[in-house]
């Protein structure tokens, strides 16, 4: 059986989520695990994968970067794959399963994880020279605080009595925004 795993870091990136989804069902995926999280958050949905998944399956994702955040993360996951007799399969590698049984996939998986970490490392790393670049010629605004935008709605809710939680839940914020949010509006 073929399984897919899909992974985007925000919900801004649904076109690339949905392009995802789409290649894996036109690889042959039966079943799909899907996220929208940071891969430095916890990541249910691939637990779930990784938990579904059975001997003779193969676990299939788009790109090598949206299953591991390094190549620690990459080999743990593929041991775990390898210990139930699952394989793993790259579409961003001309879609040729990779056998990682074997010691050569084991070294192409490796060094596929070392270059997807640098590529993101470099990334990061131009990331942060823009945004000083863009900060000294005070272009940088810096990221819209999306839980204070939704103030006036988290006053309704909590005159309705409904519990921070819920409220944060109902908002899609975090729960110690609506706390926090809440407790500066009362001061």
């Amino acid at each position: 059986m073929l399984v897919g795993y899909r992974r985007c870091s925000t919900t801004e990136q649904k076109a690339g989520y949905a392009a995802q989804a789409e290649h894996l069902l036109a690889t042959g995926c039966t079943k799909t695990f899907g996220e929208m999280t940071s891969s430095v958050k916890d990541r249910e949905q691939l637990r779930l994968a990784l938990d579904f998944v059975r001997e003779g399956d193969v676990l299939v994702v788009c790109k090598l970067d949206r299953l591991a955040r390094s190549v620690f993360d990459l080999l743990r996951i593929v041991e775990a794959l390898e210990a139930k007799g699952v394989g793993l399969r790259v579409l961003d590698f001309g879609g040729s399963q990779i056998d990682t049984k074997s010691p050569t996939g084991k070294m192409l998986i490796t060094l596929m994880g070392a270059f997807a970490e640098l590529e993101r490392s470099t990334m990061l790393e131009r990331q942060k020279i823009g945004i000083a670049k863009a900060r000294e010629e005070g272009r940088y605004q810096g990221r819209a605080p999306t839980a204070r935008r939704k103030l006036p709605e988290m006053r309704i809710l909590a005159a309705e009595g409904l519990k921070p939680s819920a409220i944060a839940d109902r908002l899609r914020v975090s729960r110690a925004s609506v706390y926090r949010l809440l407790a500066e509006d009362r001061a």
